[in-house]
């Protein structure tokens, strides 16, 4: 029986975070959680400003799902020690492993071009300009985490340099 374990994603617009995110929960077989998506829905039902509402709700169904035997990937910008902290609490009272991911892309220019060239997969939604991008508050991080560096690389390299450190990762844990 393999481990359930919570796959928390963080990084930046345009990094390439959803589409790892994506390629691993479908590799995996495990539920898939989209901070864009949820967010979205509760403004296209809602009609307010969501906030923190997102993450809130994204949690109690990860939650479910954990508790349930089902591992999930969480896919946010996670910005913050706050929703971090968050995330890992959500695995802990589930009683499950975590990992924390991390999506960068280091070459600033590859980065730039992909914000500026993307299109939105969710119905909706406004995508951030890359001054948007650059002025986000992203906290430096505090904990362990697996770190991938999309630059330069193939979603499949990716994909298959994600799945190797996750197989590394859990030999530690």
């Amino acid at each position: 029986m393999k481990s359930v374990i919570l796959y928390i994603f963080s990084g930046l617009p345009g990094s390439g975070k959803s589409t790892l995110a994506q390629g691993l929960s479908s590799e995996l077989k495990c539920a898939y959680l989209r901070i864009d998506t949820i967010e979205q829905a509760i403004r296209d039902l809602c009609e307010f400003k969501v906030e923190g509402e997102g993450y809130r709700l994204a949690y109690r169904v990860a939650s479910d799902n954990l508790k349930c035997g089902i591992s999930v990937v969480s896919d946010s910008c996670n910005p913050i020690e706050l929703t971090r902290t968050e995330w890992k609490d959500v695995a802990v009272n589930a009683g499950v492993k975590f990992i924390n991911i991390e999506v960068v892309c280091s070459d600033k220019a590859e980065h730039k071009e992909r914000v500026e060239k993307r299109t939105s997969s969710v119905a909706g939604l406004k995508l951030p300009t890359w001054e948007q991008v650059e002025q986000r508050d992203y906290h430096a991080w505090k904990s362990e985490r697996i770190v991938m560096d999309t630059a330069g690389k193939t979603e499949t390299t990716c994909l298959q340099e994600l799945i190797s450190s996750i197989n590394e990762w859990n030999k530690r844990i």
